[in-house]
């Protein structure tokens, strides 16, 4: 099966979750090709919207463990790596370079597409982190690891289409794992897409306007 686009998988998405979400939980895209998918199970569930931007820095972990920083709805994620290659004098003053250059260039991308909009409260609350598909699991993992430093209450990773190979892990590093089609071979997320496209800042901060309102913090 393909969907025409992130928008029609995200209304199918919607219908599997059902009753996952409650009064207060948030859903989180993984931006940029979840935004589209995450924007309509908000809609169709009726919660707040918002985005995880992520990078992927020069300080492996393991293959489906990259170092990382994040913006998660809002606020700074960086992985211990990453904080300590930061802070100490004794790494590579051109590694450290590197990470201030990236970070900051994370922290634009945050706010082309967030705006001034304030980070949102996650903790102790349900987060349906979406994302278009789940490859090698990799990215997914490194935004779950993110997410948790947030202190949610529970995740529940959503995804319309997902890799056999992938599911075990991911299974296990999130609370629940939601996936409408689980194709095997997978090849590439984009080829159970009829329109594959990946947003624009500008595109994805008028998604965001779209969504349902975030209550008061």
């Amino acid at each position: 099966m393909r969907f025409k686009d992130a928008r029609e998988a995200g209304r199918a998405l919607a219908e599997r979750l059902g009753a996952r979400g409650d009064s207060e939980a948030v859903v989180v895209a993984v931006a940029r090709g979840g935004v589209g998918v995450g924007l309509e199970v908000a809609k169709r569930l009726g919660l707040p919207f918002d985005l995880l931007l992520l990078v992927r820095l020069l300080l492996p972990r393991g293959p489906l463990l990259p170092a990382c920083a994040a913006s998660v709805a809002g606020a700074t994620y960086l992985d211990e790596e990453v904080a300590a290659a930061l802070a100490s004098d004794a790494h590579d003053p051109a590694l450290r370079d590197f990470l201030n250059s990236a970070t900051a260039e994370l922290d634009a991308h945050a706010l082309g597409c967030r705006g001034v909009r304030p980070a949102l409260d996650l903790a102790g609350k349900t987060v349906i982190l979406v994302d278009n598909g789940v490859r090698t699991g990799s990215t997914m993992l490194a935004a779950l690891r993110a997410l948790r430093s947030f202190a949610p209450a529970r995740v529940v990773v959503a995804a319309p289409v997902a890799a056999p190979d992938s599911l075990d892990a991911v299974r296990l590093a999130a609370d629940e794992f939601v996936h409408l089609h689980a194709p095997n071979p997978f090849g590439h997320v984009g080829l159970w897409y009829t329109e594959f496209t990946r947003p624009s800042d500008v595109e994805i901060r008028a998604m965001l306007e779209e969504a349902p309102a975030t209550p008061s913090l």
